[in-house]
């Protein structure tokens, strides 16, 4: 009894981890997975929120940055200022800071790779198996465990992995490779697998499961309010499923329209964000940046996308 309770115990805390770690908007649900550079807004009110530009180039860190004295941050800065200029000409290009600005926005996904590999990779061989993965993901679950538990029912997630894993394979055999891994793990960073993050969406709000998203699915999974008046943001999002998610006027989305709405690519946020931050430090109005021109500008900088840079400017052992 005593070890039921345990398992339970940890189930739940599994759940409470698995929930937390969702990404939520305001207001509900936050499906998209081309995610913006940063939780804060570009402009508030039409004045430009410096937040935006700090976590876009200072990533995840952005908050530790503020630790830093200014003289600490400027020499920090220079030395990613180095980096950034792969070609060593002493200035930096629009597209120079936005192939940084995609790596430290990358940096996470090789890093949840690399902690994942080491859980899973039980053999060390260099390959992960569907084995493995099952004994060290659900390996502590007895058959009476796999009945549904706060709504999750773990045979479906378990079936759902399959065929993630399935995709993931591109070689067919039967193993892993850390390519692959990487695409079982974040499968919205590969255009072959933007099937599969179509159908797991699908599976969650096509209730009915004719194959579409209704208006009143697309509503449900944002928002679960009962007995009361919708709130202001829940009709916006009916007048934007109209306007915006279902393009052919059907009244309800098709695949291809979820997998426009979850995984938009008309939009690139590293490319707007290397413009906008050329143009604020830009003195010269050449388009390139000189190292005196981005210290001059350190506080655009330290609070921008440039520096996972919170990270690598944190990182003592790499000044």
């Amino acid at each position: 009894m005593e070890s039921r309770m345990i398992r339970y115990a940890f189930l739940l805390s599994l759940l409470f981890v698995v929930i937390a770690a969702k990404p939520m908007e305001k207001h509900g649900k936050n499906r998209i997975k081309s995610q913006d550079l940063s939780d804060q807004n570009h402009f508030v009110d039409e004045e430009h929120n410096p937040e935006y530009d700090h976590e876009a180039f200072l990533g995840d860190e952005a908050g530790q940055f503020d630790e830093l004295d200014p003289e600490e941050s400027k020499r920090r800065l220079g030395i990613i200022f180095d980096k950034i200029d792969t070609d060593g000409d002493g200035e930096v290009t629009e597209e120079e800071l936005k192939a940084w600005i995609k790596y430290t926005q990358n940096r996470y996904i090789m890093d949840d790779v690399k902690k994942q590999w080491v859980v899973h990779d039980l053999s060390k061989d260099g390959y992960i198996s569907w084995e493995e993965y099952v004994n060290t993901t659900y390996g502590f679950l007895e058959e009476e465990d796999f009945d549904e538990i706060d709504g999750f029912e773990y045979k479906e997630l378990i079936k759902r992995d399959e065929l993630r894993w399935a995709a993931a394979d591109t070689d067919g055999d039967k193993v892993l490779n850390n390519e692959e891994f990487t695409y079982f793990l974040h499968p919205e960073e590969a255009d072959h697998m933007k099937g599969i993050v179509v159908d797991e969406t699908l599976a969650d709000i096509d209730k009915d499961k004719d194959g579409f998203v209704s208006l009143e699915e697309y509503i449900g999974d944002l928002y679960q309010g009962e007995g009361e008046d919708e709130p202001e943001w829940v009709k916006t999002e009916r007048d934007h499923f109209s306007s915006y998610r279902d393009r052919n006027g059907d009244g309800k989305m098709d695949r291809r329209e979820v997998q426009e709405w979850i995984l938009p690519n008309d939009y690139d946020h590293a490319d707007a964000e290397s413009k906008h931050l050329v143009y604020e430090s830009d003195a010269n109005k050449d388009k390139k940046l000189t190292k005196e021109e981005v210290l001059a500008k350190y506080d655009l900088f330290v609070g921008s996308q440039a520096t996972d840079f919170g990270e690598a400017l944190i990182r003592h052992d790499e000044f």
